[in-house]
């Protein structure tokens, strides 16, 4: 008989996963991803349920990595919740498989690992992509996702300026007070971009928040918000003239409404930047859309369950 699978709280995930180790595992998975072999990856395009009676969408990412033989499942709620709600906007789960037996190993807080890796893939494509002259951070949006890209940016980069933006100014101060950093909270999103030299939107805006006429030449912008083919963060203007990157064309093309919609044509995937077979266009303005992947959810926890053990 199968033993029961472990249950790892979120706590313990954000614990035991950490940066330094999470971001080799990232890249090297998104440059396999990239090489379009599908004996290595596996991983359909996430299932969407739509649950319109309150306004929410339930979504299922799952995933199989051969060479390092990791079997796993993100379950993901997303809502559009009122300005005055308490309630989080995305909550997730992750389920661990053993592969050649197909049972459960472990079951663990999905949210960390969704906040923790979609941080770090942003973090990858600015790397990658942003001028090599950088003084000025500016993060639209001031949730915990604005949250987990401060922590990464600031501990790969340097920067001489950071600036936030959110719909509701007391938002932009209690980010600015939780993160306990060098922040300059600003009043409108024009005044947070101009200038900014990396640009990371983490809305959750249906409308373009970000206009291409504020957007300094040769900046880099990392849109991890507009989860849906008729959302958008970036409006035409930014993404018909900037150099686009995503992490998979066949996600971008079916779930982003700022590529879908703007008609903007897709340069590369960010693995293929990794994998040297596509150039990092960095003396351009570029724009990263991150929608998040299976393989993503699936190496990092892979990497929580091993350290979990090791440390039992």
């Amino acid at each position: 008989m199968s033993e029961l699978p472990v249950l790892i709280s979120r706590e313990e995930v954000m614990r035991l996963l950490q940066n330094d180790d999470l971001i080799p595992k990232l890249e090297s998975v998104l440059g396999m991803f990239s090489k379009r072999n599908g004996a290595e990856v596996i991983q359909p395009l996430r299932t969407i349920v739509p649950l319109q009676k309150y306004n929410g969408f339930l979504g299922l990412m799952p995933a199989y990595i051969a060479h390092e033989d990791i079997l796993a499942a993100k379950m993901v709620s997303f809502y559009q919740r009122d300005n005055d709600s308490v309630l989080p906007a995305h909550q997730a789960s992750v389920l661990l498989f053993d592969p050649e037996r197909g049972n459960v190993k472990a079951v663990m807080d999905g949210t960390v690992i969704t906040e923790k890796r979609t941080a770090a893939v942003s973090a990858i494509s600015s790397k990658l992509l942003m001028p090599p002259k950088t003084e000025v951070l500016c993060i639209l949006g001031s949730g915990h996702q604005a949250v987990s890209h401060y922590d990464v940016f600031t501990q790969m980069f340097s920067f001489k300026e950071i600036r936030v933006w959110s719909r509701r100014r007391e938002r932009a101060e209690q980010f600015a007070r939780d993160v306990q950093g060098p922040v300059t909270v600003c009043s409108s999103v024009k005044q947070a971009v101009e200038g900014s030299d990396v640009i990371i939107t983490v809305t959750m805006a249906k409308e373009p928040v970000l206009l291409g006429e504020w957007v300094k030449p040769g900046a880099h912008v990392a849109a991890v918000g507009a989860c849906r083919p008729d959302w958008r963060e970036l409006d035409n203007a930014l993404m018909r003239e900037a150099v686009v990157y995503v992490d998979s064309r066949e996600g971008a093309s079916t779930e982003s409404g700022d590529i879908i919609l703007s008609g903007a044509s897709i340069f590369a995937e960010l693995g293929e930047v990794i994998n040297g077979t596509k150039p990092a266009q960095c003396e351009k303005t570029t724009v990263f859309k991150s929608l998040g992947m299976g393989i993503q959810d699936a190496v990092s926890a892979k990497l929580v369950f091993d350290k979990w053990k090791t440390q039992k």
